[in-house]
């Protein structure tokens, strides 16, 4: 007997804004590191993300918005045209397959090692505090390099890196872009009082450090002209490599957050439930569904699930 779908099933059609998708599984980004120093998707990127199309929506890689983003060694970039080209090839190939797929902007921050960056400069970061761990490199595992504090007069030219990735992602023929404002990169380190000590108008209270995030999300939609085609990450309880805290108010900080996000109106809200790829288990007081619920659109949960979880 055919079984007939109904909305509780993962396999029924869903929409997210203006995404509509064969059914509710997401493939999360995963970073592969397979592309060139130049950062240009290849035939193999195609391949493999046609080979995953029948998953309702795919979310790229994290890919970097410029140079400067760069944080581990052979991971694709979204701001030359000849990445463009490479990516057009990937976008043609899963929509060959019947597949949706949005690219996922990112930028590292402080995350990163000198010899990933143009002229060897420092890694930027809400302030100079240095991360701990290792990063990959070109001639293997590094620690990281110590930042250096973005200055408030680079902010708008960190934002115009933002709205050129995702005119090149749309260019490059992505169904939409989700911003990486999650494990503790460099969106997530503005949010967080345990990174940001700014004193200018991006630090201090919960406005001025959540403000980057909704500048480079306005930025984004504005340049996609339609906010039902740009999603975003979230992980308020995944620290970074170097295991950096999580912000000393996770459910204020994040909660007035998804807030302002919903005046967007977002595709959906993909948040990372306890720690990427490990435990779920979340600090006391914290109830991220008590955050979910804050979120006025579709929300995508992340981490750890089972098949009887996601039913």
């Amino acid at each position: 007997m055919l079984h007939s779908l109904n909305e509780t099933d993962l396999f029924y059609p869903v929409t997210l804004g203006s995404l509509h998708l064969a059914n509710r599984i997401a493939m999360a980004p995963l970073t592969r590191s397979r592309v060139g120093e130049n950062g240009v998707p290849t035939v193999l990127h195609a391949t493999y993300y046609a080979q995953r199309a029948s998953a309702g929506l795919l979310i790229s890689e994290a890919t970097n918005i410029s140079p400067q983003a760069r944080g581990y060694g052979f991971t694709p970039g979204i701001w030359s045209e000849d990445q463009v080209v490479g990516w057009q090839q990937v976008t043609d190939a899963v929509h060959a397959a019947g597949g949706k797929i949005v690219c996922q902007l990112w930028h590292v921050g402080r995350f990163s090692h000198v010899s990933l960056l143009p002229g060897g400069q420092a890694p930027v970061a809400p302030s100079a505090v240095r991360a701990q761990g290792e990063t990959f490199t070109a001639t293997g595992f590094e620690e990281v390099s110590m930042p250096r504090a973005l200055h408030t007069d680079e902010i708008p030219g960190l934002l115009g890196e933002y709205r050129l990735a995702a005119r090149a992602a749309k260019r490059a023929g992505f169904d939409g872009v989700e911003v990486h404002s999650a494990n503790s990169y460099l969106l997530d380190q503005f949010i967080r009082d345990s990174v940001n000590q700014r004193v200018d108008q991006y630090g201090g209270s919960v406005e001025n450090r959540t403000r980057l995030t909704l500048e480079v999300v306005a930025a984004v939609v504005e340049e996609w002209q339609d906010s039902g085609r740009v999603g975003i990450r979230l992980s308020p309880t995944t620290p970074d490599a170097g295991n950096t805290p999580p912000d000393s108010d996770v459910m204020g900080t994040y909660g007035y957050l998804i807030q302002a996000l919903n005046t967007f109106n977002l595709a959906y809200l993909h948040m990372v439930e306890g720690k990427t790829g490990g435990s779920r288990e979340l600090p006391a007081g914290i109830d991220l569904g008590v955050l979910r619920r804050q979120f006025a659109g579709p929300y995508i949960a992340n981490n750890g699930y089972t098949l009887e979880m996601a039913l």
